[in-house]
Formats: C-alpha cells, sequence, structure tokens
C-alpha cells in the first residue's frame, strides 16, 4: 500500500472533520422532508439491514486477514465496509425521506402505538429502545473514529491507527451487528 503524502493528509483531515459535523446534522434535518408519493424505496429497510449485516461480516474478515498480518487482504475488506457503510447510509436518508415514519408496535399501522398495542409489546419496547438510541448514538461517533482510523493508516501512522481502531473496531462492529438487530424488532411494523 502506497502511503498518502502530508499534503493530502491535511486535506483529508479538513474533510474528516467536516464530515463528522455535518453528516449527521444533514441526516438529522433530512427526517424533517418527506417526499410525498413515492414509493420505490419502501422495501429498502431489508436491503439495508443485509448490508448492515455484509458489513459486520467485512469488519470480521478484516480484522482475521491483520491477525494473520495480511495487510493487502485487511486493507481490501476495510475499503468494502467502508463503501457497504456509504451504500447504507444513502438508502437509508432515501427510504426515510420517502416513507412514512415506522412505530415500534404499531400493529394496526394507525401511526400510533396505542395502550393496547403497548400492553402487547411490553418491556420489548425497553429493549428495542436502548438498542435503537444506542444504535444511533454510536453511528454518529463512529464516522470521525473509522475515517480518522483508515487516514493514520493510510499516511503509515500505524501506532496511532491501532490506537484509534481499539474504539473505532468495537464501535463499527456493534453499529452494523445492531443494526440488523433493529431491523429485527421493527420489520413485523412496517405497512
Amino acid at each position: 500500500m502506497e502511503y498518502l503524502d502530508q499534503t493530502k493528509a491535511i486535506k483529508l483531515r479538513k474533510i474528516i472533520i467536516l464530515l463528522s459535523v455535518v453528516l449527521p446534522l444533514a441526516v438529522a434535518a433530512l427526517f424533517g422532508l418527506k417526499i410525498e408519493g413515492v414509493t420505490i424505496f419502501r422495501s429498502l429497510p431489508a436491503v439495508y439491514t443485509v448490508i448492515n449485516g455484509l458489513t459486520a461480516l467485512c469488519l470480521l474478515a478484516a480484522l482475521r486477514a491483520i491477525k494473520k498480518k495480511n495487510i493487502s487482504l485487511h486493507f481490501t475488506w476495510i475499503r468494502i465496509a467502508l463503501v457497504l457503510s456509504l451504500v447504507f447510509l444513502i438508502m437509508y436518508v432515501l427510504y426515510h425521506v420517502t416513507s412514512p415514519t415506522t412505530h415500534f408496535g404499531d400493529t394496526n399501522g394507525d401511526g400510533q402505538v396505542d395502550i393496547l398495542e403497548k400492553a402487547k409489546i411490553g418491556l420489548t419496547a425497553v429493549v428495542y429502545y436502548v438498542l435503537l438510541f444506542s444504535h444511533i448514538l454510536l453511528s454518529i461517533a463512529v464516522v470521525p473514529l473509522v475515517l480518522f482510523s483508515y487516514l493514520y493508516a493510510r499516511t503509515g501512522q500505524i501506532d496511532r491507527h491501532r490506537r484509534w481502531v481499539r474504539f473505532a473496531f468495537p464501535i463499527w462492529l456493534y453499529v452494523a451487528v445492531s443494526g440488523v438487530i433493529v431491523y429485527v424488532f421493527i420489520s413485523p411494523y412496517y405497512h
């Protein structure tokens, strides 16, 4: 792997900082936007859940490759995981700006969870929301962690890369796996 020069690294550092701030804000702002009448993206949650699962598998494959000291293969798996994460983000936004909000426990699809529906889901809702909120918060935190970890590897700052990866890897893996679990919880309520 050829290392990036310092000039490119400085530019990429600025881009990473910008993305780390702008991405979460843009995604949050897009939740206020609803494009009515577009139904083509309604099946995307199942698709981007598979992408989350594939991302988790790529991360595990990258871990295995680096433990075997196969840096080239490790780098390939990480790049694939990065691309999958970007594809996930695009699909996630497309779905949420074109589809009505799905409420956990809304069995009749009226957009509200009434007292009977709440009684039916019981403590499962607590588990779901703890998982969902941790998934969302960590998906915000993982952006700079992963991108800086990648940048440090690409600039040959391997010790720094390793220090960042100690946090980035488990959080990225958690976000990918918890995304799949969140889908399993919410999928019965898609209408």
